[in-house]
């Protein structure tokens, strides 16, 4: 069959259910992926799927396609992300799928795949499993389908990986109805804190709102509710539960740059290797913190799967990325886990006689731009980073090119990059004053759009 390959993406398969994706493409991308864990060398692999009406049926087809091929699954049902992360290390698992689309609309669906130690595929990994698909050549045989419950499992490493203090902290979590709500509950109750759980009923459509907490509009009401309850915090959970947002008390949304700042301040007494990782996305508040603190700092490529990659290769024993993305490797496997990150910063709260607002004072502050999307090819989005490569080229700008172009000023910075989930390029800006905020953004702005 004819599959669109576009939804072959730089770290992950992508696209809406019913166009790009269906039963017979979920099928024939079984087929593809038993047989090509079988060579190498693996007879047995795990998979989960999100809460998304198709993902169900989704499962259904992957699983026969691979059985189809002679290799067995072990499945774990429904569950997110994470859940899917911990049973794969937890069960011995190299090879395996999460069936999900993140924080995409109720739309799409798509597949994390694993063929490899370190984590899920991406990059020449994911076009080499593109073009082995595409080429069709498929073994046959009959393995066996067997089910795994790992909740009890894994809601036993959330409480032994977490340590509240003596201080009751009170927090609203908002799981946007999507994966996280079949396990929160669960979760919390083990924890000596007070919560209220805003959009945590399981529900694929996501009636209340996107189950992006990156986007600041998705977290208005758990904002409201955080302010109404006079609670210590708020904590937004995304569509398969692998990201997080932050609340403040006093109603202020944190972005992820933020968060891992105040982590990084808390750590830095105790850390005895102070590494940090973060992606070129992030503020330059927290590369001057990290500096004062001394830390060596690594930025790198935006994608969970490469931050994921460096945690490990690089032994950090914390980073993320802007998005959300956070990642602990002290008394944690190292994965994101949004609803894990949201409990730890609930467990500094809980040692400290502070607010979580104050955890910000004395920082440099700079003003900065939300992330912009323009909207573009996939065939041009990578085109036009080269001619804005070429641009600072030829106006003497110091850039880094690690992913895309992030242009570095004396008074602040311009990111233009390729998106990795669609076919845009994705900017943001910041400078030390508003004024001169305005001004880089209007010269890269207007660039971008004379390109495209």
């Amino acid at each position: 069959m004819k599959i669109n390959t576009a939804i072959f993406r730089e770290y992950d398969i992508r696209g809406i259910y019913g166009t790009d994706i269906d039963p017979e493409v979920a099928y024939t991308i079984g087929k593809g992926f038993g047989s090509y864990v079988s060579k190498m060398g693996y007879d047995k692999v795990i998979i989960g799927y999100d809460n998304r009406h198709s993902s169900p049926l989704i499962f259904d087809t992957l699983s026969k396609g691979i059985l189809s091929t002679g290799v067995d699954v072990t499945s774990i049902g429904l569950v997110t992300t994470p859940m899917y992360y911990f049973a794969r290390k937890h069960l011995g698992f190299t090879a395996g799928i999460m069936i999900t689309a993140s924080h995409n609309p109720k739309e799409y669906n798509g597949f994390k795949i694993a063929f490899s130690n370190i984590g899920n595929a991406y990059g020449k990994a994911i076009i080499d499993f593109r073009d082995f698909v595409i080429k069709g050549d498929f073994q046959s045989g009959n393995g066996i389908i067997t089910k795994q419950d790992i909740k009890q499992d894994y809601l036993k490493l959330i409480k032994e990986s977490t340590n509240i203090g003596s201080k009751k902290i009170k927090v609203v979590v908002d799981c946007g109805n999507g994966t996280g709500s079949i396990i929160v509950n669960d979760i919390l109750k083990q924890l000596n804190i007070e919560y209220y759980l805003l959009y945590c009923d399981s529900d694929g459509d996501f009636p209340n709102h996107h189950p992006d907490p990156s986007v600041k509009s998705n977290m208005i009401d758990l904002k409201n509710k955080v302010l109404e309850l006079n609670y210590d915090l708020g904590i937004g959970i995304d569509g398969d539960a692998d990201r997080v947002g932050i609340v403040d008390e006093k109603g202020n949304i944190l972005s992820a740059d933020m968060h891992m700042l105040i982590i990084y301040r808390l750590l830095a007494p105790i850390l005895k290797d102070k590494k940090a990782l973060f992606d070129v996305k992030c503020s330059k508040s927290l590369i001057d913190e990290l500096e004062k603190l001394g830390y060596h700092s690594t930025m790198y490529r935006t994608g969970n799967s490469y931050i994921n990659m460096m945690m490990q290769k690089g032994d950090f024993v914390f980073g993320g990325e802007y998005s959300g993305h956070i990642y602990y490797r002290d008394k944690f496997p190292g994965y994101d886990d949004g609803i894990y990150n949201g409990i730890r910063l609930i467990e500094q709260l809980s040692h400290i006689n502070k607010p979580l607002s104050s955890l910000l004072d004395g920082i440099n502050k700079y003003y900065a731009t939300d992330e912009i999307k323009f909207l573009t090819t996939d065939e041009n989005k990578f085109k036009i980073v080269e001619e804005i490569k070429k641009y600072c080229l030829d106006k003497y700008y110091s850039f880094i090119d690690i992913d895309g172009v992030r242009a570095q000023f004396e008074d602040g910075w311009a990111l233009v990059r390729a998106s990795n989930t669609g076919p845009n390029l994705t900017a943001r800006f910041e400078a030390k004053t508003k004024e001169r905020l305005d001004e880089i953004t209007e010269e890269f702005t207007n660039l971008i759009n004379s390109l495209i």
